[in-house]
C-alpha cells in the first residue's frame, strides 16, 4: 500500500513538474509578486531600525536576487541590520588597505602619521612604573632603534629576535626595527630550554635582545645558541652577568643613538612584507612561527577598532602579553594606527585589575581566555563598579561566564571575536549575541568566504562529496572552520609560518570549488539558523565516548563552575579494549583535601552520564600558556598511570558510585579490562 501511494505521489509531482502554459506562468508571476513584497517588507523594516535609504535598497535588491522564501524572510529580517554594519565595517577595512597598498605605505609610516595628528598625547603608559611615552617619544626611541640596528650591519629581511616582559620597549624595538626593514621575532618570555631554543632556531635570527630579568632563563641555552648570533640586554645586569651571557648592555646603546627618521630601507617594504614574527601558543606542541605582514597587523587592529565602535579618546587597559597577537596587535595596534593611549601591564593580577583601570580612567580593557574567570573568582570590591569601564574586547568567554561578568562589574558590552593570528576566516561578535563568537551572513554569504565543513569526528580529516568538495554544515551540525585563501587580496591572504611543512598543513584544496584552496582553522564551531557563531572546540580535543561526542571546553566550564572557577582541564585518555576515549579532568587544588562526595553528586546532577570524568587528577596547579590556554600535551601523555605522576588520580568506580584511588593494581586491572567502566 505504501509503495502504490509512493508511485502515486511520484507520478502527480512529475506531471505537476512538467506543465507548461498559464498555470505555472501564473504561478511564477504570483512567486514574483511575493518575492516583491519580501523585498520592499524587508526595504521597510531596514529603514524601521534607521538603516540609510541606500543600504536599504541594496538589501531588499538582495533578498530579491536571493531567495524567494519566506524563511530567507525571516532571516534577513532578523539579521540584515547585524549584517550590514559587518559589511560596512569590512568595506572600510578593505578600502583603507587598498588605499594604504596604492600608496606604499607600511607600519611605520602609518603610525608616522599618527605622530602627526597625536605629538603630545600619551601613547604608552607603563603600569609597572606609571611611566608615561608620548607619541613623539615613541616614535624618537624606535628611531634610535633603527640607526642601532643599522648600526649592527643588520639589513632588510633580517630577524631579530626579541626575549623580555611586557614593556613599552618592546613596542619601540619592533617598530624601530622595522623602520628599516628588520624583522622581530616575538619570543614568549614564560619558554625555557627546548622550546626556548627551538623558537629561537627556527626565526632564524642573526641577534637576540633580551630583559635583564631574563637572564637566567637565557643562560641555561647559552651554550646551545648559535655562537655567532649577537646578545643584547636591556635593563640592570651586572658586568659580571653579562660577560657569562656574553651580552652587550643595549640601553646607553640606545641613550646616545640618533633620534632622526632613518633613510628608508631598499628595497621599501609594503603592506605585503613581513613584519615581525608571533608563536603560536604551544598547547599541542613545539610553537610555531606565524608570519605576521603588515597588511595583516593593520586589519586585526582596524577591525577590532570598527567592529567594537572603539574611538579615539578611549584608554585601553592591556594585561596581556605582548608576544601575542591580542597584546600587541588588538592592543597595542590601536595606539600605532588610531591614536588611543594603551596602559601596558607587566602581568595580569586579578586583584589589582579594576584599581588599575580606575587609577588611568580607562575606558576598554582586554581579555583572554580564564581572565575574566579569575576576576569572578575574586572577592567583592568597591573598585569593580568605580570604573569607567565600557567595552572588554577579547575571546575565549565561555557562556557561563559572559553575563556574570557583565552585570557584576558593570561593563556594557563584550566584543568577542575568534581569530588565530595567522588566519584568515576571523569573525567578530558585532551585537553583543551572548556566548557567539561572531557570526556570518545567511543572506549574503559569500562577501566573507568563510565556511564550517564536515569533518571526521576522529581524525579531522575533511569529508568530501561525489566531486571531491567539502560537505558545508546545515545550521548546528558542528564544523572546522575554514576560508578561502586569496593571496591577491589582503583579508584573503594566508602567509603561513616560518616552516614551510607547517604552513603547508595548514591548507586545503577543493574546499569550496575545484582548483581551489582554503585555510584550515584547526577548530571546530557550531552556527545557529541566524548565522551566529559559537566556539566548540580546539580540533582534536573533542573525544568519543558511549557513543557521544564530549566537548573539553564545555565540561570544562561546568567542572570550574562547580568548584567555584578552579583551573580545570578536560581531555579524552584511551583505555586498551574500549571504543572511544575516557574523560580525564586534571583539577588544580593547593588544600590538600577534597570532597569527594560532594563533587561527585554536583557532577551527576550537571553532566550526562557519558561527559562525567571516568579519570580525576589533583594537582597544585594545571599548566598553562601565557596566555591562560590549558596546556594538555604533557596531561594527556602521562594518562592516568599513577607511575607517570606524583599527582593524586583517581577513578570512577560505577557500580560503587565513589571515585576510588589508582594505584598500580587499580591501574593494571583497567588496562588488563578486569574492571567494568
Amino acid at each position: 500500500m505504501i509503495g502504490k501511494k509512493k508511485t502515486c505521489y511520484t507520478r502527480n509531482l512529475r506531471r505537476l513538474v512538467g506543465r507548461r502554459g498559464d498555470r505555472g506562468l501564473s504561478a511564477r508571476r504570483m512567486h514574483n509578486a511575493a518575492s516583491v513584497s519580501v523585498s520592499l517588507g524587508s526595504l521597510g523594516l531596514l529603514r524601521l531600525f534607521g538603516v540609510s535609504w541606500s543600504w536599504s535598497l541594496a538589501a531588499g535588491l538582495g533578498v530579491y536576487l536571493g531567495t524567494r522564501s519566506w524563511k530567507y524572510f525571516y532571516i534577513a529580517a532578523r539579521t540584515a541590520k547585524r549584517d550590514l554594519n559587518g559589511l560596512y565595517v569590512l568595506m572600510r577595512v578593505k578600502l583603507a588597505l587598498w588605499r594604504y597598498m596604492r600608496n606604499g605605505s607600511n607600519i611605520p609610516s602609518i603610525f608616522a602619521q599618527t605622530v602627526k595628528l597625536h605629538p603630545n598625547k600619551p601613547a604608552l603608559i607603563y603600569e609597572a612604573t606609571g611611566e608615561t611615552w608620548t607619541f613623539t617619544q615613541l616614535d624618537q626611541l624606535s628611531n634610535a632603534v633603527a640607526h642601532w640596528a643599522r648600526g649592527q650591519g643588520l639589513v632588510s629581511g633580517d630577524v631579530v629576535a626579541l626575549f623580555m616582559e611586557s614593556r613599552p620597549l618592546q613596542v619601540a624595538l619592533w617598530l624601530g626595527l622595522a623602520k628599516v626593514g628588520v624583522e622581530a621575532a616575538l619570543i614568549n618570555f614564560n619558554l625555557r630550554h627546548d622550546s626556548l631554543l627551538h623558537c629561537i632556531g627556527v626565526s632564524g635570527s642573526r641577534a637576540i635582545v633580551f630583559g635583564a630579568e631574563l637572564a637566567d632563563a637565557l643562560l641555561e641555552v647559552a651554550s646551545s645558541i648559535n655562537q655567532s648570533m649577537v646578545r643584547f640586554c636591556t635593563g640592570d645586569l651586572s658586568a659580571e652577568r653579562l660577560s657569562h651571557l656574553g651580552a652587550i648592555p643595549l640601553d646607553p646603546v640606545l641613550a646616545s643613538a640618533s633620534r632622526l627618521p632613518p633613510s628608508p630601507c631598499v628595497p621599501p617594504k609594503g603592506m605585503n612584507d613581513r613584519l615581525f614574527y608571533i608563536y603560536t601558543s604551544g598547547t599541542t606542541g613545539m610553537p610555531k612561527a606565524a608570519i605576521v605582514v603588515h597588511s595583516r597587523y593593520y586589519r586585526i587592529a582596524a577591525f577590532g577598532y570598527f567592529a567594537f565602535r572603539m574611538r579615539a579618546d578611549d584608554i585601553i587597559y592591556d594585561c596581556l602579553p605582548l608576544y601575542h597577537s591580542a597584546g600587541n596587535i588588538m592592543g597595542v595596534g590601536q595606539c600605532l594606527i588610531h591614536g588611543l593611549t594603551v596602559v601596558v601591564k607587566k602581568k595580569f593580577s586579578a586583584s589589582r585589575f579594576w584599581e588599575d583601570c580606575i587609577k588611568y580612567n580607562c575606558t576598554v580593557v582586554q581579555y583572554i581566555g580564564e581572565i575574566c574567570r579569575y576576576l569572578l573568582s575574586q572577592p567583592v570590591r568597591p573598585s569593580e563598579k568605580g570604573h569607567k569601564v565600557r567595552l572588554a574586547v577579547g575571546n575565549g568567554l565561555r557562556p557561563s561566564v559572559w553575563e556574570a561578568f557583565t552585570e557584576r562589574f558593570g561593563v556594557a558590552q563584550i566584543g568577542e571575536f575568534y581569530g588565530a593570528t595567522e588566519c584568515n576566516c576571523s569573525i567578530a561578535n558585532m551585537d553583543g549575541k551572548v556566548g557567539a563568537c561572531g557570526f556570518n551572513s545567511r543572506i549574503l554569504p559569500n562577501v566573507y568566504p568563510i565556511r564550517l565543513v564536515r569533518v571526521d569526528e576522529d581524525t579531522m580529516e575533511l569529508i568530501r562529496n561525489s566531486r571531491g568538495l567539502c560537505v558545508p554544515c546545515r545550521p548546528g551540525e558542528p564544523g572546522l572552520l575554514v576560508g578561502r585563501i586569496n593571496q591577491q587580496d589582503p583579508l584573503r591572504r594566508f602567509d603561513g609560518y616560518a616552516n614551510q611543512d607547517a604552513t603547508k598543513k595548514k591548507i586545503a584544496h577543493n574546499v569550496f570549488k575545484k582548483n581551489d584552496s582554503a585555510y584550515l582553522s584547526g577548530d571546530v564551531l557550531v552556527m545557529d539558523e541566524l548565522g551566529y557563531m559559537y566556539f566548540r572546540d580546539r580540533g582534536g580535543d573533542t573525544y568519543r565516548w558511549r557513543g557521544e561526542n564530549v566537548s573539553t571546553t564545555e565540561v570544562e566550564g561546568t567542572l570550574s563552575g562547580l568548584l567555584g572557577q578552579t583551573d580545570v582541564a578536560v581531555y579524552g585518555v584511551t583505555v586498551p579494549g574500549v571504543e572511544g576515549k575516557a574523560g580525564m579532568a586534571a583539577i588544580a587544588n593547593t588544600t590538600g583535601c577534597f570532597d569527594w562526595n560532594s563533587f561527585l553528586q554536583k557532577v551527576q546532577q550537571a553532566l550526562p552520564p557519558y561527559a562525567r570524568p571516568v579519570f580525576l587528577r589533583i594537582s597544585p596547579q594545571v599548566d598553562t600558556t601565557g596566555t591562560f590556554k590549558i596546556q594538555k600535551t604533557r596531561l594527556q601523555r602521562e594518562g592516568y598511570d599513577p607511575r607517570l605522576t606524583t599527582d593524586q588520580i583517581y577513578f570512577l568506580n560505577t557500580r560503587a558510585a565513589r571515585y576510588e584511588a589508582v594505584n598500580e593494581e587499580l591501574y593494571n586491572a583497567i588496562v588488563e579490562g578486569r574492571m567494568s567502566l
